[in-house]
């Protein structure tokens, strides 16, 4: 057995074992609450708004099918809109089960290859189209300051994430370890560079793509906001917007399955502590987010037998 095997093994382990240990802390703290104040807060959203919150994250699905689109479209690449929004929902719903963060991409990956497409484009529209994302939720960040105070006034001199203490008596090995992460992190930075060549040379394409994260990401808050208000939580937008882009950087951390446990705790924790949430509203919130990704990305199971069965061809 190699040695990568071996290290993708237990990668592998740790995000079951993430995932596990968040889920319980999730299921800890739901108990601890109490279902009927949960079930309480519920209760609240009436079916015409149910309806109207799917209605947009199936939106702000499709805004990120668009935004790979015009990357893809902007390289050269012959494909339509329709198969670049179909192999997004695919590589969508194929990621609530994949035990990674990245999936998606994997499923989508194998899409283009299936219609037999530039493979070296395609792959690195694929990093350019997560770096578009992840700079567009960037932009979002500075949003929490506002709920910064709140944050750091409930904290016991031991600052908190995702639901759990940071230890600071850990001493980490150096030596070895660093430098083998220093030589990943310049290898991957080298790798994006090279993968930035083409678009840097095109920025209307990248800018397109970048109103179309914001789009989806608009969608997303709007989701939230409208909850809240309807659970009678009413949360300044913006601070919304701080708080669910500090999560979505917390969830890219690699362990747990698709971030599943951890994006429930960190949402929960932050719009608690830093967005003044009632617990019960943070929890139900945390759920019904996880519950309409999901039903969002159902589009997927038309796309994705195609492509496990090997089909040259997707469906039309």
């Amino acid at each position: 057995m190699s040695e990568n095997h071996i290290r993708s093994k237990g990668r592998m382990i740790l995000r079951i074992i993430g995932t596990v240990l968040a889920l319980a802390l999730l299921v800890y703290l739901l108990w601890q609450q109490g279902w009927d104040e949960i079930s309480a807060a519920i209760s609240q959203i009436s079916l015409e708004i149910f309806l109207l919150v799917i209605i947009m994250t199936v939106l702000s699905r499709t805004a990120i099918g668009g935004r790979w689109h015009v990357l893809l479209r902007s390289a050269g690449v012959d494909i339509s809109l329709y198969r670049s929004v179909s192999l997004t929902y695919a590589g969508l719903f194929a990621s609530n089960f994949l035990p990674t963060t990245i999936g998606g991409d994997v499923v989508r990956l194998a899409g283009v290859l299936r219609l037999k497409l530039n493979r070296p484009v395609c792959i690195a529209s694929l990093v350019v189209d997560r770096l578009v994302g992840m700079a567009g939720m960037a932009m979002a960040l500075p949003f929490i300051a506002p709920g910064f105070t709140k944050l750091f006034s409930i904290t016991t001199g031991v600052p908190l994430l995702a639901g759990a203490p940071i230890l600071s008596n850990t001493n980490p090995p150096v030596g070895g370890k660093i430098k083998r992460l220093y030589e990943k992190a310049a290898g991957m930075l080298r790798r994006l560079l090279e993968a930035l060549s083409f678009w840097v040379k095109h920025p209307r394409s990248l800018f397109v793509s970048l109103v179309l994260s914001w789009m989806h990401m608009l969608l997303l808050f709007g989701t939230l906001f409208i909850l809240l208000q309807t659970m009678g939580e009413p949360v300044p937008f913006w601070l919304i917007a701080g708080m669910w882009s500090l999560t979505y950087f917390v969830t890219l951390l690699p362990v747990s399955i698709n971030g599943l446990g951890v994006q429930e705790l960190s949402l929960t924790f932050l719009f608690t502590h830093a967005g003044g949430v009632s617990e019960p509203a943070a929890l139900t919130l945390a759920f019904l987010i996880r519950i309409l990704q999901m039903f969002a990305s159902l589009p997927g199971v038309i796309f994705l037998p195609g492509l496990i069965a090997g089909q040259d061809k997707l469906p039309t």
